[in-house]
């Protein structure tokens, strides 16, 4: 299966054969609920080796910035936050046990975190977790680097290395409504190899931490451990989001986040 891989303008050609195979049992299995297939598929950590901190982490340790400024995230996952990033995805969940939520993009300038957009999302259908584990429907609560981009539909302008593919497309059984849910992902580097494409099944850490875990297109209700948002903003983020500025997402419930 060819898929067309772009960064910056370039452009390569990479077989993929393992592709479908990850989208088909990778994700598992969509249903009549509307479930988006990422199936809980998230692991502490974020990439491959990594061990998890709690709480999940992008950096952390010297390198960390103390980056006071971005609105309701609290000293345990700010510390977590690498020093050398300028984008922040604030993923602000309604409670932890809701799959309501609010995805913030913002930017670093010379007068601390600017508002650059605002968007009404969903995260896990039951909430949020701390030690997040595969088919748990909760979404995982960390600070996660954002490096990879891909999906169904032409590139849109993404700066992040973009890998449009077909493999992308929900098997036919899961719910009518899931099917775009993947013409646009970013991927959370939760349990998967960074640099990679979002396709690439390859779990560090193991199956049972999951994995798989994307911002992807909002079918209408909660997801099975993703974050989703409306297409508008997907193309949005992908256009913003700026691999010079080491993008994150930060997320959890708003409890957690301010913790």
């Amino acid at each position: 299966m060819g898929v067309m891989r772009t960064a910056g303008g370039a452009v390569r050609m990479a077989a993929m054969a393992a592709a479908t195979v990850f989208l088909v049992a990778g994700c598992g299995a969509g249903g009549e609920d509307g479930r988006d297939g990422k199936g809980g598929r998230g692991a502490e950590g974020d990439g491959a080796g990594a061990r998890p901190h709690p709480g999940g982490s992008a950096g952390g340790g010297p390198e960390a910035a103390h980056s006071a400024g971005v609105p309701g995230v609290g000293a345990a996952l700010r510390a977590r936050i690498p020093a050398a990033t300028r984008q922040v995805v604030a993923v602000y969940g309604a409670g932890p046990n809701s799959p309501d939520a609010t995805v913030v993009l913002y930017e670093k300038g010379a007068n601390g975190w600017d508002r650059k957009g605002s968007w009404p999302a969903h995260n896990g259908r039951r909430g949020w977790t701390l030690d997040h584990h595969e088919d748990d429907q909760r979404s995982p609560v960390g600070v996660f680097s954002l490096t990879d981009a891909g999906g169904v539909l032409p590139d849109p302008g993404a700066r992040l290395p973009y890998t449009r593919a077909a493999a992308f497309t929900p098997p036919a059984y899961w719910s009518k409504n899931t099917r775009h849910d993947f013409d646009y992902v970013v991927a959370i580097n939760y349990n998967r190899v960074v640099g990679a494409s979002p396709l690439d099944p390859t779990r560090p850490q193991g199956q049972s931490k999951g994995g798989g875990v994307w911002l992807h297109l909002d079918h209408g209700s909660g997801t099975s451990a993703c974050v989703s948002v409306a297409k508008s903003a997907m193309a949005a983020l992908l256009r913003a989001l700026d691999p010079a500025r080491h993008p994150v997402v930060v997320m959890g419930d708003r409890a957690h986040l301010s913790g």
